[in-house]
């Protein structure tokens, strides 16, 4: 995941405010699944996972001309990112 950040930062095909409107995106995610793991979040796992879907897709639209290899990169992560998120001692780790 760290890996994806960095590349993510570095990008040229998604411009510094849009990649700021992302992170604050990517920030407010994150909180709704420490809230879920805290138990004080309403929704259920599965409901977190469209949100979680939303963000990448918006994410992958931003970088499919500009950038295809971090595309690729996120799309073959995308399970694997799902499962650090979903896993408490794993999402802990982040």
């Amino acid at each position: 995941m760290k890996a994806l950040e960095a590349r993510l930062k570095q990008t040229a095909s998604i411009g510094f405010m849009t990649k700021i409107a992302l992170k604050n995106q990517v920030d407010d995610l994150l909180e709704q699944f420490r809230a879920f793991h805290k138990g004080r979040l309403s929704m259920t796992l599965a409901e977190l996972r469209r949100p979680y879907e939303m963000l990448l897709q918006k994410v992958l639209a931003l970088l499919q001309d500009g950038d295809p290899p971090l595309a690729n990169a996120i799309v073959a992560s995308r399970e694997a990112i799902w499962g650090i998120l979903a896993d408490p001692a794993k999402f802990a780790t982040i």
